[in-house]
């Protein structure tokens, strides 16, 4: 039976310090039928798993109704349709062709030099980036952070070894580090100054660790994805001057930096 397992912080204030107890829900192969038809978009993935677990915090109980198995103790089940989810799919940028998307995520892969020893992370990233990453880019651990529970179930349903985190990157438990490879796929998603982004990433990085910071249609779509997307732009692509001085406050330094009209693209090194 397949599953999926991971700790939520989506539903908590993100001025939460430390996480609340969590309890189990276990959303069934039923509830997931409308999720699959209408988030997991490849029909080559399409097919249902059994069960999903993860966790949501104490003051969101009264989202689901408890059962009560004699060999589970207490579950709450709950249908997606409860779920409040952003709109995440501008994340897949489908208007662009082909052959020049799949160019810039290639770029953006090996920029950050992944070994088969190494151990990644990638905060909100988009579906076809996690496939392609796995495609080209074999690895120890690859850990999936987002702060949808629908992005991080599709992802467990096409690629099962992969591990997925509910919430936000500061939040991160360092059962996972150190790690070799950080991908910011979407930084204005963060809603934390990047001085405690990098703070973080510090105590989670290896000496050598890479963290690479991206967007694939550059500052100027990202403004127009602003406009659009209020709820999930909350921040800035950071200019270069900026990036270089935070970064360095906390012993990154800046390996190589794009920043046109069609791609953002910097690669920061982890000199402890």
């Amino acid at each position: 039976m397949n599953s999926l397992s991971f700790a939520s912080s989506l539903l908590r204030p993100s001025t939460c310090k430390q996480p609340p107890l969590f309890h189990r829900l276990r959303v069934h192969s039923n509830c997931l039928q409308w999720y699959s038809h209408n988030r997991c978009h490849d029909p080559r993935y399409s097919a249902g798993f059994s069960s999903i677990r993860f966790h949501l915090p104490n003051n969101h109980r009264t989202l689901v109704r408890s059962t009560s198995p004699p060999e589970e103790g207490v579950v709450a089940v709950m249908n997606f349709e409860e779920l409040v989810e952003k709109d995440w799919s501008f994340l897949e940028s489908d208007n662009l062709s082909s052959k020049e998307h799949d160019k810039k995520i290639d770029q953006i892969i090996s920029a950050a030099n992944i070994a088969e020893n190494s151990k990644v992370l990638v905060s909100i990233g988009s579906e076809e980036f996690v496939d392609r990453l796995l495609d080209s880019s074999p690895c120890q651990l690859l850990l999936y952070v987002h702060e949808s529970i629908l992005s991080l179930a599709c992802i467990k349903e096409r690629h099962d070894k992969v591990k997925c985190w509910q919430g936000e990157l500061i939040f991160v438990p360092e059962k996972w580090a150190p790690l070799d490879v950080v991908f910011l796929y979407f930084l204005p998603a963060l809603p934390f100054k990047l001085d405690d982004i990098f703070k973080t990433l510090a105590n989670r990085c290896s000496p050598g660790a890479r963290v690479v910071i991206s967007h694939l249609q550059g500052r100027q779509a990202l403004e127009q994805q602003r406009q659009q997307y209020p709820d999930i732009v909350v921040s800035d692509l950071p200019e270069k001057m900026k990036l270089e001085k935070v970064a360095s406050e906390h012993s990154f330094r800046l390996k190589d930096f794009v920043d046109d009209s069609s791609l953002y693209l910097a690669v920061l090194e982890f000199k402890e």
